[in-house]
């Protein structure tokens, strides 16, 4: 897919990855309808969007709301009179031990609702966009692309139950999504990134991110812009679908 004029959907676009994405993608001419809570830091990305050289509107929406998500799917389709790719970015973490005990006594327990509350953004908003986006693709008439953003974490992480299993539920989805939806032009692609340099990571104590840089055979953090090329990447390549890339630099090997 050429990306010059065409519209990408981007969930979580407002910071971080999602900012980095809108801004990359826009310097290859698409215009980006973007989706986020936060309406100050979406006013942000759409200026920087426009600095790039591109255009972008944005949408106030909860990803976890069935209701929600519909009605933003239909305003960016009628917006843009239609669209043809999307990145489902938004996602949370809430990281804790399954069970935390020592000498046989029990201190702490992930609770409900902190397992629920992280595959509640990462799974079920991945797959409302998700649907909502392949419908309008399909009535549209409209070959388009879906990438879904997983993580090296879906293989398992302490600490990180229901991070994982929503990264792994992500994948699970994105290559039925590919095997289905192949009869209609929709291609369907997952991204698995490793460390990436954030404001997250920035706020490291100096020694933690030193050991985390050594742990990989680049001897770096990934950068946001590396993932936002393996994008531009899945958009452009028309034999890929069904398959997740690992962006990591080496650390899963």
């Amino acid at each position: 897919m050429d990306l010059q004029n065409k519209v990408v959907v981007i969930t979580g676009g407002g910071q971080g990855l999602g900012r980095s994405m809108a801004i990359y993608l826009a310097s290859c001419g698409a215009k980006l309808a973007l989706i986020d809570l936060n309406e100050e830091m979406l006013t942000q990305t759409c200026e920087l969007v426009e600095e790039a050289g591109s255009s972008a509107k944005y949408y106030l929406a909860n990803v976890t709301d069935e209701a929600d998500v519909e009605r933003t799917f239909s305003q960016i389709n009628q917006d843009f009179d239609g669209f043809d790719g999307l990145v489902n970015n938004a996602g949370i973490l809430r990281d804790g031990m399954f069970v935390k005990a020592k000498d046989g006594v029990v201190s702490k327990k992930m609770s409900l609702q902190q397992f629920q509350s992280v595959i509640d953004v990462n799974l079920t908003g991945v797959f409302l966009c998700g649907r909502e986006a392949t419908v309008h693709m399909i009535e549209n008439k409209r070959k388009g692309v879906i990438i879904n953003m997983s993580s090296i974490a879906r293989g398992g992480n302490m600490g990180q139950t229901n991070y994982a299993a929503s990264k792994a539920g992500v994948v699970a989805m994105t290559v039925t999504w590919a095997r289905e939806l192949g009869r209609h032009g929709i291609r369907v692609g997952a991204i698995a990134p490793g460390v990436i340099r954030t404001a997250m990571t920035e706020a490291m104590k100096p020694e933690m991110r030193d050991r985390l840089e050594k742990m990989k055979p680049v001897g770096r953090l990934g950068e946001a812009e590396e993932i936002a090329h393996t994008v531009k990447y899945i958009f452009e390549n028309e034999f890929f679908t069904g398959r997740v890339v690992e962006i990591d630099g080496g650390l899963s090997m």
